[in-house]
């Protein structure tokens, strides 16, 4: 049922794609006539299902990967998929949810994180940000002057692009060139592969309009945890909390009287 986790699929696959495309450098190590290539070095912010693809991509495709996340827990997934931690000296405690995503962090915490990633962005050919926080804006991890320390031909693929970015000169649907670097901001991964992404929407639907099925009628409380999240609108009022924070909306009680929730 998890369209996000679909999608994030193709994006973390289709990102390394695109960057590798305008890298003007090969991912892999190639021993030549003409002597050795190095492989390209990618750095990739954010570990979640996106991002641990986007390592096991250009993994796949012979890049040397380091990642980071804000979540020290997924240490073990980055390692699992073959590339390498990059611990930075920051608390990050309280960083993830209860469902697993990643929280919006003070000022503080955003503005340390990117001093101590200055030097790390500089070494890397590419870097992949991915890092999306629910409901909010994306958070600014890479700026202009991590941009202008990386050397020119290099490149940042923001997958954050449609959230206003993880980069400070990101345009989404656009490709910005500063200092040489190319920033590419795409708002629509999954029209890149658009089989593979409707077959996995349509089965998130299909087996969600399934679950539902077994809960109708509707009440005002559902018993069920996965209907009562996606719970909208009920009798007439809005009664999910996040839709009502996001529009500035009083949340309705789940009270009903005469059909209509106050």
């Amino acid at each position: 049922m998890d369209v996000l986790s679909s999608l994030a699929t193709i994006s973390g696959y289709e990102c390394v794609l695109l960057a590798a495309a305008a890298l003007p450098k090969l991912f892999p190590m190639l021993m030549t006539a003409a002597g050795t290539i190095t492989p390209a070095k990618v750095f990739v912010l954010g570990a979640g299902v996106a991002g641990l693809q986007a390592i096991a991509t250009a993994k796949r495709l012979g890049a040397v990967v380091s990642a980071y996340d804000v979540r020290s827990a997924v240490k073990d997934q980055i390692v699992s998929v073959g590339a390498k931690f990059v611990s930075l000296d920051v608390e990050a405690g309280a960083a993830e949810d209860k469902g697993g995503y990643a929280k919006a962090m003070d000022e503080n915490f955003y503005k340390r994180q990117r001093e101590l990633m200055t030097e790390v962005v500089r070494e890397h050919d590419v870097v992949i940000t991915t890092a999306a926080v629910p409901g909010k804006r994306a958070p600014v991890l890479v700026t202009k002057e991590m941009v202008e320390a990386m050397a020119p031909g290099s490149v940042v693929v923001d997958l954050a692009a449609v959230r206003g970015g993880n980069c400070e000169l990101t345009k989404p649907g656009e490709t910005v060139i500063h200092h040489g670097v190319h920033i590419l901001g795409p708002t629509n991964f999954p029209a890149l592969a658009p089989y593979h992404s409707s077959q996995m929407f349509s089965a998130n639907v299909t087996t969600f309009l399934k679950h539902l099925s077994g809960f109708l009628p509707l009440t005002a409380e559902p018993a069920d945890e996965i209907v009562r999240d996606t719970l909208v609108t009920f009798g007439g009022a809005i009664v999910h909390q996040r839709v009502c924070e996001t529009f500035g909306l009083p949340v309705a009680t789940k009270a009903v009287t005469n059909g209509n929730v106050k």
